[in-house]
């Protein structure tokens, strides 16, 4: 490491600053005004960098390591397009609060607003999908703007913080001098909830006949879920999960009820419409989860922790918000919560008959290659302890329902903003993030085709991630909205004649790749895959074309109608 006060440039103030925040990897694509970087990294060991085949895929590349391992992404790309081709990736971990710090080189600072050569306006273009960005306008102000970045990103509700940074800066000398500490005026996240409102949430928690744990993502970012654990035990409350916050409570306990909304298990949305005390933490009251707010949780007292103050009273209105960090929250509240625990179980005992009046099922007797199975399956093979990256449609949603998520950071998958082609770059970042795990990825033939130049990524870094590609020759969840809600008019989603043979393209890639169209050669092939470990393997699973996923709740409805079953189009707008 360089001491403090020696003259350095600015490209090598940039990789002294992120030896100091102890970066692993850096996922990036050179280009001109990033040359100083780069001829700066080519002498460069300890950190290593992942050259990536688009700048999409090294957001979402750095996305899946943050989502895996909880410490920030950093990406690394050139000005102009390099830049603008970040802001899904951006956007992706806005909504998700992923923590991530973002690196655009930009033109020189005497060209800024002259149109010049592979110029963007990349702070103006990012500004509402960042929590914060920065123009450096002096190599003096580098060290100091690369500290507050990864600060702002990993503290309070993590997310995404952007720093572009001019040609000339990145020449340009001076004494480098690394802050200790860092304040950022205006920004001063609650850590610590307020006593009296925890005590209040107990005393209503005590005193709960139908009490239930509502737990989301900020779960998860908090590593709260041993105290989750520990409370939900300790009540004997039941626990939902969103999409995000799958495996903060471990999927296989008696009290896990699965996942919540709009593809959610029946029983937990039962429970949500008959609980008296709902507990929600680290969740947002997201639409996919409320369904029609007039009658989300119509009987509940609402207890809301998050550690953004924004997110309270944003969709739904509380009657006790508590602001402040979940681990804090729940460790809290298992201390001051009586141990004696109200007799909760006619309440258990109607979630089980829920659970018996509409269990999740599909059709094992056919002898058709359902997703259900080959998740099941894998599930079963993986004893749920894979992480699980997804990517958008029917199939992230057969996962949340049929793998059982046994441990917190198991499912990296694009919740708010549902990126297709999400998936293969997430989930290479994520095998760079963590060894010790299988890294699976359940992905769509729309969804594959979105970024699926990452596969030479994959196969030159030999990262031993398992595609299962989900083959229905359809753009399946689209197809499932047309065939319900829009007269079966399938406009545009057929991809029968369209589709490459998948199996020759990984070949291509030289990538191992294999075939299954049955459930006993899936099975084998499952098998094979999780045992192959010299680099990525995909197999190729061809399903059912025209499967549903439900339960249901239609656009707009109430969480208390959900469709169970295909019902006859013809009869629905």
């Amino acid at each position: 490491m360089h001491s403090s006060s020696q003259t350095l440039n600015g490209s090598e103030i940039f990789f002294e600053c992120l030896r100091r925040e102890n970066v692993e990897y850096i996922f990036g694509y050179p280009g001109g005004s990033l040359l100083k970087v780069y001829e700066t990294l080519y002498d460069i060991k300890d950190i290593k960098h992942i050259l990536v085949r688009h700048e999409q895929g090294a957001t979402h590349m750095a996305e899946g390591y943050a989502r895996a391992t909880g410490k920030p992404g950093v990406v690394l790309v050139t000005s102009g397009p390099g830049a603008t081709n970040t802001v899904t990736g951006i956007a992706n971990a806005y909504m998700d609060s992923s923590p991530m710090v973002v690196f655009t080189g930009q033109v020189p600072s005497s060209l800024i607003g002259n149109d010049a050569f592979q110029e963007a306006d990349i702070v103006g273009i990012t500004r509402s999908i960042t929590k914060h960005n920065f123009l450096v306008k002096d190599v003096k102000e580098l060290a100091i703007t690369i500290r507050k970045a990864f600060f702002l990103a990993t503290n309070g509700r993590p997310g995404p913080v952007l720093i572009d940074m001019p040609k000339d800066i990145l020449n340009a000398s001076c004494a480098f001098h690394w802050p200790e500490t860092v304040e950022i005026r205006g920004f001063k996240p609650t850590i610590t909830c307020h006593i009296n409102q925890v005590e209040k949430a107990a005393h209503k928690i005590a005193k709960a006949k139908r009490p239930l744990l509502y737990v989301g993502g900020g779960v998860i970012s908090a590593e709260a879920s041993e105290e989750l654990r520990a409370f939900a035990i300790q009540q004997n409350i039941p626990v939902t999960m969103t999409l995000q916050g799958l495996g903060a409570f471990p999927g296989n306990h008696p009290l896990s009820m699965g996942m919540l909304g709009m593809h959610g298990t029946y029983w937990s949305n039962q429970a949500v419409n008959a609980c008296d005390v709902l507990i929600a933490v680290g969740a947002r009251f997201d639409d996919r989860v409320t369904g029609k707010i007039e009658t989300f949780a119509p009987d509940a007292y609402i207890i809301h922790n998050d550690i953004d103050p924004t997110n309270v009273d944003k969709n739904i209105m509380v009657d006790l918000p508590i602001v402040g960090d979940a681990k804090d929250f729940l460790a809290t509240l298992l201390k001051e919560t009586p141990k004696t625990v109200e007799n909760r179980d006619s309440w258990l005992a109607d979630i089980q008959s829920w659970r018996k009046q509409c269990p999740l099922t599909y059709n094992k007797e056919d002898g058709a290659l359902r997703t259900e199975f080959v998740i099941d399956e894998v599930s079963r093979q993986t004893e749920g302890n894979a992480v699980v990256v997804t990517d958008v449609g029917q199939h992230q949603m057969w996962t949340s329902q049929y793998y059982t998520f046994r441990n917190p950071r198991s499912i990296i998958t694009s919740g708010g903003l549902g990126t297709m082609g999400f998936g293969l770059p997430a989930a290479i970042g994520a095998a760079f993030g963590i060894s010790d795990r299988p890294v699976v990825l359940f992905c769509g033939d729309g969804g594959i085709m979105m970024n699926i130049q990452e596969l030479v990524t994959a196969v030159h870094y030999k990262t031993p991630i398992k595609i299962f590609l989900i083959n229905n020759s359809f753009l399946g969840m689209v197809r499932q909205w047309q065939e319900l809600f829009h007269k079966e008019k399938y406009s545009f989603t057929d991809l029968a004649e369209s589709n490459p043979d998948f199996v020759k393209v990984a070949e291509a890639f030289n990538c191992k790749a294999l075939l299954a169209d049955t459930p006993e050669s899936a099975k084998a092939a499952i098998k094979e895959a999780l045992a192959y470990n010299e680099g990525p393997v995909l197999v190729d699973f061809r399903v059912m074309k025209k499967d549903m996923v439900f339960p249901m709740v239609p656009a707009g409805g109430s969480i208390s109608d959900m469709l169970l079953a295909r019902l006859n189009p013809k009869t629905m707008v």
